[in-house]
């Protein structure tokens, strides 16, 4: 297992959600100015992944991830995760998400295509 391509999946959830500094501060940390994710076939930037981030501080109430592979090669890394985030609703969404990136020369992300499917427990 790649251990920081794990770490990465597992603190910037904690850190952009529930962390002290701004969301935009936490993202660039991780990201390149130039982020494009594909999740699902819908095409998100910066803009659109913070302003994702911002209500979700107010309405999650705790996140894990499971890291279940990781694997990298040079600027490339690919991931199966599962994503799971208790909202102040009482509800969990869980997600199980199959990541493929690719990294700049500063080892932050530049581009991410993820196929995700919803694994929540029944209510």
């Amino acid at each position: 297992m790649d251990v920081k391509i794990a770490t990465y999946l597992i603190q910037y959830p904690q850190e952009v959600t529930f962390g002290e500094e701004d969301a935009e501060a936490v993202f660039d940390r991780y990201h390149t100015p130039d982020f494009v994710m594909r999740n699902d076939g819908i095409c998100l930037d910066r803009q659109k992944l913070l302003a994702h981030v911002r209500p979700a501080r107010k309405r999650a109430k705790g996140v894990r991830v499971e890291v279940h592979e990781t694997m990298s090669m040079a600027d490339r890394v690919a991931a199966r995760y599962t994503l799971s985030a208790d909202m102040a609703t009482g509800n969990t969404i869980a997600t199980e998400i199959y990541m493929f990136g690719q990294l700049s020369a500063d080892g932050r992300l530049r581009r991410v295509d993820q196929i995700t499917r919803d694994v929540s427990p029944s209510r």
